[in-house]
């Protein structure tokens, strides 16, 4: 494990870096992670407003429903740069550090052709989140259009279900913080006879429980054999609900004190004092316990005290007194003193969001017994979300949580880039196909997608569906389709492809279908271009059953192999 991070806050173990990019006044990478946020904060007021400084930008590619190759991200100080080379900034950084890591430690040159890459992404992505970030990473150097296999996409939660198979019982994180013993006396050795697994028999099914910054992702899985291989269950669901929603809810507060108004200015002209702000929220944050009971003191930057001084001519004790709430005071230091019942309620909304999206899936008919719930990710290291969810589940089965929850989808990533074929069988999460023509059905079809070609009445719309939402899909499972270029001697066909997170679904033109992507087929093949046949079939294979959606294609007159893309991002 890489655990070599410049930087990182006194008193927080930091097993991973945060998102935070810094780009220099003229767009070119300086930093990353806590390099990269120091840096920032340390810039003089007036100097950091030309720095282009970008922090938890992951969740861009969740939120927004149109993402394409031009999305963009806007910085600290309000300009925007396309979201994708942003990414790629950040994989580079990971690449280069990865690299110079291994050649160090190895005392080899180590070079990417030696490298399979794996990159994960949280399974509530949609297609073009994916394909998206297979473009950054391209850009960034890992992997490439001509070498796609060098590059894995894995998804969160199925990563860590991987790990959590392979745990021993002594990996686990105890029911509750015990008090430590004080013994002058050494204590005797325990020999550990036998040291079993936590899941030992085929046909354990349990439920992985990824808590991230910005996402929460949940996958149900069933041990096949002893091999280890694995099935999904149900169909990898979620949220955002990750613990940016609890750095959310303490802007939130600070609006309700001093003035959304002047929370937003304060962010524009001293972003520098916010960030150092939210970094002492954050190492609270992590200290917060329900265990303790003592206050929880945020420092407030002098820059912040000041600028309200001059906005509002008022003193930031006043307003705190005048918001009068009992658990929120300002200390004799200087401090914002949160107590602890005001801390678990900035906790509040994320985690019962989190515990209702557990309990929907446990009374689902479709999953059946569930034996398990693992709990994974960063923002599982918070002691609040761990009582809250062994509170409201360890009634009706185990609550396992690994040490080192925040480095299970890492050490999982891992294994999967050694075995891509562990997880068997997959739900679809949407369901996919294309707009047809079908034979019009007096009395079924309805009246206004009738159209008359050549004589012939055919209905117009109707959804071919490829796979159907939360379909079961084994590795390697392919849809065959058959298509015939609409002119002879056409170049290129182009067929668009639509998705629907519903499974009942008859038209493309029905509530909740979109286009989503489109299928692209090169049929520029010489051969055909003075000799064209009447009638040329394009046999396309299509397959569900991987972490992406991959297709290939086969001209069925030459058996030749005919280029075909699938794109999610150009719509």
């Amino acid at each position: 494990m890489m655990r070599k991070w410049e930087g990182g806050d006194p008193g927080v173990p930091n097993q991973k870096t945060p998102t935070t990019l810094l780009l220099t006044p003229s767009g070119e990478f300086h930093s990353f992670g806590f390099t990269a946020r120091d840096f920032y904060h340390d810039l003089d007021g007036e100097e950091s407003k030309r720095w282009l400084y970008f922090e938890k930008f992951k969740m861009t590619l969740h939120n927004n429903e149109n993402l394409s190759r031009d999305t963009p991200i806007k910085a600290a100080n309000g300009k925007t740069l396309p979201a994708v080379r942003v990414f790629a900034h950040a994989l580079q950084y990971f690449k280069t550090h990865a690299l110079q890591e291994l050649s160090d430690q190895t005392a080899t040159d180590i070079v990417n052709e030696d490298i399979r890459w794996v990159v994960t992404v949280p399974a509530i992505w949609r297609q073009p989140a994916k394909q998206f970030m297979r473009t950054a990473a391209y850009e960034a150097g890992i992997g490439s259009a001509d070498n796609p296999d060098q590059l894995l996409i894995a998804l969160e939660p199925e990563a860590a279900s991987i790990y959590c198979r392979k745990l021993r019982m002594h990996q686990l994180v105890p029911e509750a913080p015990s008090p430590r013993r004080l013994s002058m006396r050494q204590e005797e050795p325990v020999e550990i006879i036998s040291d079993p697994a936590v899941i030992e028999c085929a046909g354990t099914r349990y439920m992985v429980v990824d808590c991230g910054g910005g996402t929460v992702d949940i996958t149900v899985h069933e041990l096949m054999n002893q091999q280890g291989s694995l099935k999904e269950l149900f169909k990898a669901t979620g949220g955002p609900y990750g613990s940016v929603g609890v750095d959310q809810e303490f802007e939130n507060l600070l609006n309700s004190i001093f003035g959304a108004d002047f929370i937003e200015q304060y962010k524009l002209k001293r972003p520098a004092g916010y960030v150092d702000l939210m970094i002492a929220f954050e190492a609270r944050k992590r200290n917060a316990s329900p265990f303790k009971n003592n206050p929880l003191n945020i420092s407030l930057p002098f820059s912040f005290i000041d600028y309200y001084k001059k906005c509002k001519n008022n003193s930031v004790e006043s307003a705190i007194k005048k918001y009068g709430q009992k658990n929120v005071k300002w200390s004799s230091q200087g401090m914002l003193r949160l107590e602890p019942s005001a801390m678990f309620s900035l906790f509040q909304t994320t985690v019962h969001m989190i515990k209702q999206h557990i309990a929907n899936i446990l009374n689902n008919t479709t999953v059946g017994r569930i034996d398990y719930i693992f709990l994974v990710g960063g923002f599982a290291e918070s002691q609040f979300v761990q009582k809250e969810i062994r509170d409201a589940f360890s009634p009706y089965l185990k609550v396992v949580i690994p040490q080192g929850v925040s480095l299970a989808i890492v050490k999982g990533a891992v294994l999967f880039g050694l075995d891509p074929t562990i997880v068997n069988v997959r739900r679809s999460r949407m369901t996919y196909g294309v707009g047809v023509l079908n034979r019009f059905i007096h009395g079924v079809h309805p009246p206004e997608k009738l159209i008359v070609k050549d004589g012939v009445e055919w209905c117009t719309d109707v959804f071919d569906k490829f796979v159907v939402s939360d379909q079961s899909v084994g590795l390697g499972d392919i849809v065959l389709r058959s298509y015939t270029p609409a002119k002879a001697g056409q170049a290129c066909s182009i067929i668009h492809i639509y998705c629907s997170e519903l499974d009942d679904v008859h038209f493309i033109t029905d509530p909740g279908v979109m286009r989503c992507g489109s299928l692209t087929l090169d049929l520029s093949d010489s051969k055909y271009l003075s000799n064209v046949p009447r009638r040329r079939e394009i046999q396309t294979r299509m397959v569900f059953g991987d972490t992406e959606i991959k297709v290939t294609a086969l001209d069925v007159v030459t058996g030749t192999c005919v280029k075909a893309d699938i794109d999610f991002l150009n719509n």
